[in-house]
């Protein structure tokens, strides 16, 4: 049952690593193409009528929309949001997934996409102070557009009051016949506008952009996933195999009665494949119902990594498991009986139940000789009468501590590659205030445009110009202000690429912003640059060469002195001083600042007394730092620890029963024992002794394994995003820790043993004697 639940788990996992997109895209009928319209200039009629344009095969909306900025209840200001009315979330395309709560039905009411500026919350109150009767509306679902069509939906009637006299849009959802390339989407936006009046159409977006978004920010977590994947599969075959195989041979003595009254070979084999059959359909049925069951919060958390909502069990994981598994139940047991079965009938009646003569006596001499009570001695002893039962059980305990192993250090590197992605170790931030650029195009989601700085979230509407020399002077007047930077972005060319790059240019001392350096060092003096790998390996330059940064007022050339982990737009960016692009780009404004508290202050009233020093200056600040990311890492780390019991459970299930069928099959000589004068403690002691050695040397393997493991899987993940991982990334075991880890598997191998241990304590000694 254990051993089919963790393969149907295992294998829903490889199934949906592999293209965790495309199969919610699918399930959710993702738009092809959104487009948003200025409702000035064209009417809802006409654009229904779009549907009928060449290539179209579905549509919906038109649907209202606007961009507002909120104030959620104890946050402060948040980003601005792109709303939509909606009435229902279903439909022929973008099928918004509910994830929590309802779809607002009335006016007052509103749904966060999962994905917003705000972290969603039910029941949370969130007021538009800008809007004129500054509506305050409250949150009633949590929902996800694969495609982000939205930030929000509320019902459509809420949409005047959201939206102000001659402003806002429409929005319309395609889907194409032919929409896999981008030349096929972008021949569909044109049959879609042809008939429209011309600069109608003021923003769109392509599935293929958030696709490509999506899997890039997801390509890091699926080798990890299939890593932990592979391990259930692979343990669950050596847990059947073993208990099958054990089972049958344990039947030996049997077999030899069944040849003595006239069967024959081939009729004990079908004998014990059926006998083998039964328990296992009915293992297999529960095995199945409770790997969905487990199934249900694994693969939630694994849609949080991969930021979808339709993740679930397909129907052919379960056939394909019910199948392997009964199968390997039958050739298993097929072959343990063809083999006892050719045995001649006398010796299949003189084996009995004990181990074949003279295996282990060397063994058993030479624990007598160490210095240690009896039953101890009697224990550590066993192993070696049953060698290939004793493999079959270190196996099933190697992997449990391989899964321990790998997983405490995939949790540290997880952690250090979120706060590296974080990048920001500040106590505070102040935002850097965006201007109004209009409906994002297509190379920016909802709620972000080309060229927004990645620190200070989406573009909103009419925020006032906030002058960055004044807002640093108030932090530096700031009681409890201990340092801080502040960081420009501006866009710039580079020769040899193509598009174009960020280029944050930091004022202060950065250096301990939280930027962890994966070659190189830091930039301390103007003309100098550190950049992501990608930008290394687009450019093909490395640390040392100098690169031109062109497009702005004059060219630009720095030298890069470092290469920095930061997978961030792609890669592309360009970390210098802003003295370096003093003749180049004078005007910096667009600016956010960092700030790191005195030790002893207090952050949250810090960042109060901030805030009414930057209010007549149109910024605000906010708490920031290490924890920008952290929602993601519990995910991970839950997601770990859920997947580790599973495979910890399998392997102490599979030493339970290699313990149990061995206890059983020695209750005679038990029975000896006790009669000899064994106490139940001793009797105990002897059966948990018996598999100290098999739990000490598969953890010993399994911790080397295990690292081993997590040095292969951790570079296959920056591999995948196109970067190269640091060594505090990858170099997160110590001396101190490997030992605990190592008697991980004495510690499986205890609590497999325990249970037999106290069924041989209790049984009584006559009872044993008589047990044939």
């Amino acid at each position: 049952m254990m051993a089919v639940a963790a393969s149907v788990l295992g294998g829903s996992l490889l199934v949906v690593s592999g293209a965790p997109f495309d199969a919610a895209f699918s399930k959710q009928r993702g738009a092809h193409l959104s487009v948003r319209f200025d409702a000035g200039k064209v009417s809802a009629g006409r654009l229904s009528k779009t549907k009928e344009a060449e290539g179209v095969s579905g549509t919906a909306g038109p649907f209202r929309t606007t961009t507002v900025t909120p104030s959620a209840a104890g946050a402060g200001p948040g980003g601005p949001l792109t709303v939509v009315g909606r009435g229902k979330p279903g439909g022929d395309v973008d099928k918004v997934a509910l994830l929590d709560g309802r779809w607002p039905t009335r006016s007052g009411e509103i749904a966060l996409s999962a994905d917003a500026p705000l972290l969603p919350a039910l029941g949370m109150k969130i007021a538009f102070p800008e809007l004129s009767g500054g509506p305050t509306l409250t949150v009633v679902g949590v929902a996800r557009s694969v495609t982000r069509t939205a930030d929000a939906w509320v019902a459509p009637s809420q949409m005047p009051a959201l939206t102000e006299p001659g402003g806002g849009g429409h929005q319309m959802l395609y889907r194409f016949t032919d929409a896999g390339t981008a030349a096929q989407i972008s021949a569909g936006g044109k049959a879609v506008t042809r008939s429209l009046p011309t600069g109608a159409a003021v923003g769109d977006q392509s599935w293929l952009t958030v696709k490509k978004a999506a899997e890039q920010d997801t390509a890091l977590y699926v080798p990890f996933l299939i890593a932990f994947g592979a391990l259930g599969l692979v343990m669950s075959v050596l847990i059947v195999g073993n208990v099958v195989a054990s089972a049958v041979g344990t039947a030996t003595r049997r077999i030899g009665i069944l040849k003595a009254v006239g069967f024959t070979p081939p009729q004990v084999m079908r004998a014990y494949v059926g006998q083998a059959l039964i328990p296992a359909a009915a293992g297999t049925v529960l095995g199945v119902l409770a790997g969905h069951l487990l199934a249900v919060p694994v693969l939630a958390e694994t849609g949080e990594v991969y930021g979808t909502s339709s993740l679930a069990v397909a129907p052919w994981v379960d056939l394909t498991v019910i199948a392997g598994v009964l199968g390997l139940v039958a050739v298993t047991a097929c072959a343990s009986a063809w083999r006892a079965g050719r045995l001649r009938t006398v010796d299949a009646l003189a084996v009995g139940r004990g181990a074949a003569a003279g295996r282990g006596r060397w063994a058993a001499r030479l624990a007598g000789r160490l210095p240690l009570p009896r039953p101890v001695a009697l224990g550590l002893a066993r192993p070696f009468a049953r060698p290939a039962r004793t493999l079959a059980m270190g196996a099933a305990i190697l992997f449990g501590a391989v899964a321990v192993t790998f997983t405490v250090g995939m949790a540290a590197s997880l952690g250090q590659v979120m706060k590296a992605k974080a990048h920001d170790a500040a106590d505070v931030v102040v935002p850097a205030p965006l201007p109004d650029l209009g409906p994002q195009g297509p190379s920016a989601g909802p709620g972000q445009v080309p060229g927004a700085d990645a620190d200070a979230g989406p573009v909103g509407e009419g925020r006032p110009e906030t002058d960055p020399a004044a807002v640093a002077a108030a932090i530096k007047a700031a009681a409890g202000t201990d340092k801080y930077y502040s960081a420009a972005t501006v866009r710039s060319t580079v020769s040899g690429l193509t598009g174009t790059v960020d280029v944050v240019a930091f004022t202060g001392d950065a250096s301990w912003g939280g930027y962890t350096m994966v070659s190189g060092r830091w930039l301390d003096r103007p003309g100098e640059a550190v950049v992501p790998t990608p930008f290394l390996d687009a450019t093909g330059s490395r640390v040392g060469d100098t690169v031109t940064l062109d497009g702005l007022a004059e060219p630009v050339t720095v030298r890069i002195v470092g290469e920095v982990l930061d997978p961030r737009n792609d890669g592309m960016q360009v970390f210098t001083d802003a003295s370096t692009l003093a003749a180049a780009h004078p005007d910096l404004t667009e600016t956010s600042h960092h700030i790191a508290v005195a030790p002893g202050t207090d952050t949250a009233v810090y960042t109060d007394a901030l805030n009414r020093r930057l209010a007549p200056l149109g910024a605000t600040a906010q708490v920031g730092g290490l924890d920008a990311g952290g929602d993601m890492v519990v995910t991970l780390n839950a997601l770990s620890m859920t997947l580790t019991l599973m495979l910890v459970a399998v392997a102490a299930l599979g030493v339970l029963n290699g313990v149990l069928l061995d206890t059983r099959e020695r209750v005679r000589e038990l029975g000896v024992h006790k009669a000899l004068g064994m106490t139940p403690r001793q009797t105990i002691a002897m059966v948990v002794t018996s598999v100290v050695v098999t739990g000490l040397v598969a953890g010993a393997l399994g911790v080397p394994l295990g690292v081993a493991l997590h040095g292969r899987v951790l570079p296959a993940m920056g591999d995948s995003v196109g970067l190269r991982l640091p060594a505090s990334v990858l170099a997160v075991y110590d001396g101190a820790e490997l030992l605990p880890l190592a008697l991980g598997g004495l510690v499986i191998a205890t609590l497999g043993a325990l249970l037999p241990a106290g069924w041989a304590a209790r049984t009584r000694t006559a009872t044993a004697l008589r047990t044939e």
